[in-house]
């Protein structure tokens, strides 16, 4: 039986942590037409809703990931999608758990399945219109909360022996891994070098890469060696290998993939082969990363 209200944790506006309000009798949405209603069960936390919170996608905000962006955001400045956030807003757009409702034109079989999200929310009727666009848990209540609503195209089944936690961390670091591969169009005779390569966009970029057949040199903090290694790896480079044309002199780098960004930037430029552009992805990554 479906409740009529669930725990959830809201964002009530741009700002700090004291924008995010826990509830425990928040209204259990309703799927409407062509949705599903989805009990969850674990919801990643990614940069992107850090980010949304702070008004780091406003035009307004020219700092860094790491700055207070707020303080510069305006309620209707538009974010990274051409539009103002609304609040309140429920966020967290990588979720992992089971169908218990659909709306009107989905088909009832579905109840019962278990579904991951794909997280960029599309028009049914022109799905490459960018300008109609969105992005869940920003531009709709996500998975922050005990139930969530999602279009039924953006609702994938899964059958995995993968835990809940662990299918919900695949949405959007996987997703965007794979973006910046197809935008590469990394084939099998490419050699991928990938700085940050024990986060989660990072580990991505590694497994995907591999999947096409590619080489893959990874680059992370020794630590995280075995770990990384795991993933199916060629060779592995320390996360700072110091002169790193001299580690990688006998390599002719086709690809990188960074999702580090800062001070490593102009060295990656040194190292890539001739024959290929460079493809960025610059993202803000942990010091123990």
């Amino acid at each position: 039986m479906i409740p009529e209200t669930m725990k959830a944790m809201v964002t009530m506006g741009h700002g700090d942590f004291d924008m995010l309000v826990w509830h425990e009798d928040w209204p259990v949405p309703t799927a409407a037409s062509d949705e599903v209603l989805i009990r969850v069960g674990a919801c990643g936390l990614n940069n992107t809703d850090i980010n949304t919170r702070t008004g780091w996608y406003s035009k307004a905000v020219s700092e860094a990931t790491t700055g207070g962006a707020y303080d510069e955001v305006g309620s209707d400045d538009p974010s990274w999608g051409g539009a103002a956030v609304t609040f309140p807003r429920i966020q967290g757009a990588d979720i992992c758990g089971e169908i218990v409702a659909v709306g009107d034109g989905v088909d009832p079989a579905r109840i019962g399945e278990r579904v991951i999200t794909d997280n960029w929310l599309r028009d049914p009727a022109d799905p490459l219109d960018k300008e109609r666009t969105g992005y869940y848990g920003s531009e709709h209540d996500g998975g922050f909360a005990e139930y969530a609503t999602i279009p039924a195209t953006n609702a994938l089944a899964v059958d995995s022996p993968l835990s809940d936690a662990e299918l919900a961390t695949f949405s959007c670091s996987y997703s965007t891994a794979e973006g910046m591969l197809t935008r590469a169009a990394v084939t099998a005779g490419d050699t991928v070098l990938v700085p940050g390569a024990s986060g989660g966009v990072g580990g991505a970029v590694v497994q995907l890469a591999k999947l096409r057949g590619a080489r893959v040199i990874a680059m992370a903090s020794e630590a995280k060696h075995g770990d990384v290694a795991a993933l199916g790896a060629d060779r592995l480079l320390p996360r700072d290998p110091g002169d790193l044309e001299a580690a990688l002199a006998d390599e002719k780098i086709t690809v990188i993939a960074d999702v580090v960004g800062g001070a490593i930037w102009p060295a990656l430029i040194n190292v890539l082969y001739a024959r290929r552009p460079l493809h960025l992805f610059r993202g803000h990554r942990r010091a123990d990363g």
